[in-house]
């Protein structure tokens, strides 16, 4: 999206967040933002689909301070990220605690962390060696506010070392049109 009266071909940057090309003014940017961002920016959309790959799907989320505790009204997905010390079995417990409780895992994504993204190698030579902590990002589907969902999460706390609820939100149950 872009200012209005700007096309495409006028670019030379592009920003992720709306807010600063509205704020800018400058008439060679431009943002990734959905068309809800557009309306409230009062941007133009210059083209729709940018995704190289049909499959591909951007999210877009709004952060909040104090957290929002959804109703169990209709189908919503939480997002989690949390950390894991090295052991046997640990991601595997760490799945579990969802596996038991009948709750849909959609997303399991892991990325090095940034604080930490090399760890030397000890000379002890016990065990295997381990080069990166991870942190895993988890989309499930069930609402913050289900009872399942909460002891999931209370189990998973048993053994992370490190876990954060992202937020949980409304399913697009809409069919995507291809």
């Amino acid at each position: 999206m872009g200012l209005p009266g700007i096309r495409k071909e006028d670019l030379k940057r592009v920003l992720s967040h709306p807010q600063a090309v509205a704020s800018e003014r400058e008439r060679d940017t431009g943002a990734v933002a959905s068309a809800r961002a557009a309306a409230i920016y009062g941007l133009n959309i210059l083209e729709e689909r940018i995704q190289d790959d049909d499959d591909n799907v951007t999210r877009f989320m709004i952060l909040a301070r104090e957290p929002i505790i959804p109703g169990t009204d209709k189908p919503y997905k939480t997002s989690i990220v949390f950390s894991l010390e090295e052991g046997p079995g640990v991601l595997f417990k760490a799945l579990a605690a969802f596996a038991l409780r009948n709750i849909n895992l959609t997303k399991i994504e892991s990325r090095p962390q940034r604080k930490r993204p090399l760890r030397i190698v000890d000379d002890s030579n016990k065990g295997s060696p381990k080069y990166f902590d991870y942190l895993f990002y988890i989309d499930f589907q069930a609402s913050m506010a289900a009872p399942e969902a909460q002891f999931a999460l209370g189990h998973l706390q048993e053994f992370a070392s490190f876990l954060r609820v992202l937020g949980s939100y409304p399913m697009d149950c809409q069919q995507q049109p291809n």
